[in-house]
């Protein structure tokens, strides 16, 4: 067991040191050689689908054979049409514009120095996720377009999955002469080489987590390189009192249904208490009737005619199911719903139907979340669904970043001052 630890540390600090060699060499990477890099990773995932799935295939067999649940087997699983829309994910990063290099401002000091604040790379980012092998590409693709050297450090269950995906994406930046270390995956035998690499100060300038509750604390509390926290989605959807009830239920099951694996899925309908009972039972059967199981207080929710319900605790209403269950509560209007949200919220994600302009800016303006539906799905936080291409993660912290994270939250800032010789007196 020794000998196993000490050679899993040793790994992951050579591929740290190599991954460090390789970031200057990435940081000036021009724009045009990156975006052919992107479109030809892409090109050759999709040729290369039959070996993915192979691949994934023995994760998907091994995982059940271990009594995966199948919310996780969800995550865990591609077919043809996920592979190309991975790939999709990296066309649409090489679209976007390269932040590196962007001048964010400046000006001309009393004394006739120039300033300029543009963006660079973080440098070697450190990736720790779960059984979603999409993010291993999408991580690639992200960190080379931002000039980043990522270091994935993905699950042991989707162990052949990123070990496919990596061997492909290195065979391709060795095609343009770049390092096979351009991108990297960890060693994911043991737990111990998270925290190797969330501790390698010096050689590692950002973590970032993605996956459960569990995981981001253990690596948010647990590092020593700075650390951008993605949060797990315990998202809301509010059903008001002026909301169009068929709308707001179609748009609540479809953040629920639509992918139950994914943080940004419903996980609790919220329904005020002035809507007429026959639209609160309505909300309660089209849930059922969808196979979602629904919790709550079965005494409130039978008050108005709902049946099958299964009493809900406090786990309930804080964490995430990731499966077709659903938790319902019935609110006091708008200030309920913000009640209830701001003490189970994990800001991920609210939402709020509704007619009425006023509540549905007061629901805005006083819900603290990366993202505030109004008349929409949960579904929509999502990186590509906002242009950025494939994401990195959601972050729900409030420093640096905050919600779907893309090119630009993947770079700090350096200042250049151009002088003609003046010295400080």
């Amino acid at each position: 067991m020794t000998d196993t630890r000490t050679t899993e540390r040793e790994e992951v600090l050579t591929k740290a040191r190599k991954a460090k060699e390789v970031a200057p060499v990435l940081a000036q990477l021009s724009t045009a050689k990156k975006n052919e890099i992107l479109l030809t990773a892409a090109d050759v995932l999709v040729e290369k689908t039959d070996e993915i799935l192979a691949a994934n295939q023995k994760d998907i067999d091994e995982g059940r054979a271990d009594g995966m649940a199948e919310s996780l087997v969800d995550r865990l699983s591609l077919d043809a049409d996920r592979i190309a829309g991975i790939a999709g994910g990296l066309r649409q990063v090489a679209g976007l514009k390269d932040p590196v290099g962007e001048v964010l401002g400046g000006g001309v000091m009393p004394n006739g120095i120039q300033m300029r604040q543009i963006r660079v790379p973080l440098g070697v980012m450190g990736m720790v996720y779960e059984a979603r092998p999409n993010v291993t590409v999408d991580a690639f693709g992200l960190a080379l377009k931002s000039g980043n050297v990522p270091l994935l450090r993905g699950s042991r269950t989707a162990k052949h999955s990123n070990s496919k995906l990596v061997e492909i994406l290195q065979d391709v930046v060795a095609s343009f002469d770049l390092p096979r270390e351009t991108v990297q995956l960890l060693p994911w035998a043991t737990h111990d080489s998270v925290q190797d690499l969330i501790t390698a100060r010096g050689l590692v300038d950002v973590v970032i987590p993605r996956g459960s509750a569990r995981l981001i604390e253990a690596v948010v509390t647990g590092a020593t390189v700075p650390a951008i926290e993605t949060g797990t989605g315990n998202c809301h959807f509010y059903i008001d009192r002026d909301a169009d009830v068929t709308e707001g239920i179609a748009l609540a099951l479809n953040g629920k249904t639509r992918r139950v694996s994914v943080c940004n899925a419903t996980e609790n309908v919220l329904i005020d208490a002035a809507l007429p009972d026959e639209d609160k039972a309505r909300i309660i059967a089209a849930f059922q009737d969808a196979g979602v199981t629904v919790h709550g207080d079965v005494d409130e929710l039978e008050a108005f005619g709902a049946t099958d319900i299964v009493q809900a605790d406090d786990t309930d209403w804080g964490d995430e199911y990731l499966s077709m269950d659903v938790a319902a509560k019935v609110v006091d209007g708008v200030d309920g719903a913000i009640a209830h949200i701001q003490k189970w919220t994990t800001g991920h994600t609210e939402a709020i139907s509704t007619a009425n302009i006023t509540t549905a800016q007061k629901f805005a303006d006083e819900v603290d979340a990366a993202a505030v539906m109004i008349n929409a799905s949960t579904a929509f936080t999502d990186g590509e669904q906002y242009g950025m291409g494939a994401e990195i993660g959601i972050s729900t912290q409030k420093l640096h970043a905050r919600g779907p994270m893309a090119l630009p939250e993947l770079t700090s800032t350096k200042w250049i001052l151009q002088g003609t010789g003046q010295a400080r007196p």
